[in-house]
């Protein structure tokens, strides 16, 4: 069996994310979103989750690059004094690797921010994180540690195949280059997930492709698809609602294109491919 996980990642960062998912998922193929819990319209995604049973949710884990959960007051070291993370990701990697008193802030944070999840009422369907910093092994260390006090049952390995990558065609050298570098780490990664227990996909798609995931490139990876379990994940937003977008206007725009593309729905339907979500890989479930 193929089966597909179709994800939009920053659930809750604004009106035109939270309008985007749900747009994506009624009219399109969307079958999950990764919430971030202290973003400024997360409460409006919640409350889009409810309309909508049938998306799974899942935590979009927040370390850097967004706002904190917890007040300055508690993590100091971690935030400024508006509560925003650091948008320096090789300097907080440093922090988070070598100083205790960092570690143990990080670690408050992650938590609030499982705990934040749990407040909410909705299932948690998968774990992921923020320009993919539960890579770092501080960071995978705390989440396994916290994620089995809130029955994280899934998280996302960001392990894209060369050749499903390269059906773009575009900057193959740099695609060869990240794939040298980062598929060994996070095959280790999967193996460490998987011998806890916690489910992860066979493959992501999107990774190299990030604000380039079009209807045309999603039909081309879907007709190509190994048997398993394949997550392909998008950044999509509403561009006639204001801003802040997860990227570029225009990249917004194209993915959230893709997701609800008549193309891609008869791709699935012809190659017989079914949609799923991280829970679902378990259960058997057609969503």
């Amino acid at each position: 069996m193929r089966q597909i996980i179709f994800t939009a990642d920053d659930f809750g960062l604004s009106p035109a994310v939270n309008a985007a998912v749900e747009r994506a998922h009624r009219e399109g193929v969307l079958s999950s979103a990764s919430l971030m819990v202290g973003a400024a319209a997360a409460a409006e995604a919640v409350a889009c989750a409810r309309r909508n049973p049938g998306l799974a949710v899942g935590l979009h884990l927040v370390v850097v690059c967004g706002r904190a959960v917890l007040p300055f007051s508690e993590i100091p070291d971690i935030v400024d004094e508006n509560g925003e993370l650091t948008t320096d990701l090789v300097g907080a990697g440093f922090k988070y690797f070598f100083v205790p008193r960092v570690r143990r802030q990080l670690a408050a944070e992650i938590r609030a921010q499982f705990e934040a999840f749990r407040a909410t009422g909705l299932t948690l369907d998968h774990v992921d994180a923020h320009h993919h910093m539960h890579l770092h092994p501080t960071v995978l260390s705390l989440l396994l540690e916290i994620g089995a006090d809130f029955d994280m049952r899934a998280v996302r390995v960001p392990l894209e195949p060369p050749l499903l990558s390269w059906l773009s065609g575009e900057s193959r050298g740099s695609r060869v280059l990240r794939t040298v570098f980062l598929m060994p780490w996070s095959r280790h990664v999967g193996k460490q997930l998987q011998q806890r227990g916690i489910a992860t996909a066979d493959r992501l798609v999107g990774l190299h492709d990030t604000g380039r995931m079009t209807a045309a490139r999603v039909v081309k990876v879907l007709r190509e698809l190994p048997e398993g379990t394949t997550e392909i994940f998008f950044h999509p937003a509403d561009t006639t609602l204001a801003g802040p977008w997860p990227l570029d206007k225009a990249a917004c725009g194209v993915e959230l294109e893709a997701l609800v593309s008549p193309s891609v729905r008869a791709a699935l339907s012809s190659c017989q491919i079914v949609r799923t979500s991280f829970n679902g890989i378990h259960a058997g479930a057609n969503v």
